[in-house]
């Protein structure tokens, strides 16, 4: 439990493997906040039953040195093909380890992929870097970004769902050093 001065209201998180956050406005009432988690307490066990292993990850048989080597040899490869189909040019890639997201695009045409995306298949790491390629067209997720994502990969819907069903359990992979 944390009181964030920038927050306008409660926010509740349950992240894979660990305890539930909840951040609040600062001000606000230990009655308050004893509320909210009665009024989510189901809520909260559900998330925590949905956290179950799937992946099969053994955190003994990941090197992070070797697997952010890997991304970004896989992600710049991908990236230059793909650029010029899209129409667009980046100026650098960078691979990070975000806790939240999978990758990103700079209005300077800087583009980030998180590491863990080499351990995913590899069509799910090929649809992130297209939608990324695609925010350099268009930097937004309107209408017409979307039919740019389904022109350049029709089935962009079965990776987002492969992200959406195995990403949170990916983002909390933690490899032992």
């Amino acid at each position: 439990m944390r009181w964030s001065p920038r927050a306008r209201r409660w926010r509740l998180e349950v992240p894979w493997g660990e305890a539930p956050r909840l951040t609040v406005p600062q001000g606000t009432s230990r009655a308050g906040i004893e509320r909210v988690l009665e009024e989510q307490r189901l809520w909260i066990e559900d998330q925590r039953r949905r956290q179950v292993p799937r992946l099969c990850l053994d955190p003994s048989t990941v090197c992070e040195t070797q697997a952010r080597r890997a991304a970004r040899e896989i992600v710049s490869t991908l990236a230059q093909e793909e650029a010029a189909h899209v129409g667009v040019a980046y100026r650098r890639i960078r691979i990070g380890g975000q806790r939240t997201v999978w990758g990103s695009c700079s209005p300077r045409g800087t583009l980030s992929f998180n590491w863990r995306l080499v351990l995913a298949p590899v069509e799910v790491l090929d649809y992130v870097v297209v939608h990324e390629l695609c925010h350099l067209r268009v930097p937004n997720h309107s209408r017409r970004f979307w039919a740019l994502v389904e022109q350049h990969r029709p089935h962009w819907r079965l990776q987002r769902g492969w992200l959406r069903d195995y990403g949170p359990e990916l983002l909390a992979f933690r490899p032992h050093t």
